[in-house]
């Protein structure tokens, strides 16, 4: 995958479990990390609307009508990946909260300040 300009797709499904995990088959590590938690788990259930799966369209640049979520904390040096914090959503101010695990250094190459996503 690319980084930088570009837009990629990332398709999240929640099992029987109730567990959120991101769908990467091209993934080389366990499926236990691809599991959505900390914050990013209830963020997926918000979107999912009580549905099983979310599409979204990420990128490392603003386009129309994204979102931003914002590193506030790099945890490359502990648990791997960082803190984002989600500060408006969908026009509404939410403040929350989500851990963003080892698995955004795949999707995006390095651990981006700002991710947009739709």
């Amino acid at each position: 995958m690319e980084s930088n300009n570009i837009q990629q797709t990332l398709t999240f499904a929640k099992e029987h479990t109730g567990r959120w995990y991101v769908v990467l088959p091209e993934w080389k590590g366990s499926k236990a990390e691809l599991e959505m938690v900390e914050g990013a788990d209830t963020m997926l259930d918000i979107m999912a609307q009580g549905g099983k799966e979310v599409t979204l369209t990420v990128s490392e640049q603003p386009f129309g009508g994204s979102n931003e979520l914002i590193l506030t904390e790099d945890l490359s040096n502990g648990i791997g990946g960082g803190m984002y914090l989600l500060k408006v959503y969908q026009g509404e101010e939410i403040n929350h909260k989500m851990w963003l695990c080892e698995v955004m250094n795949y999707v995006f190459k390095k651990l981006p300040p700002v991710v947009y996503f739709k």
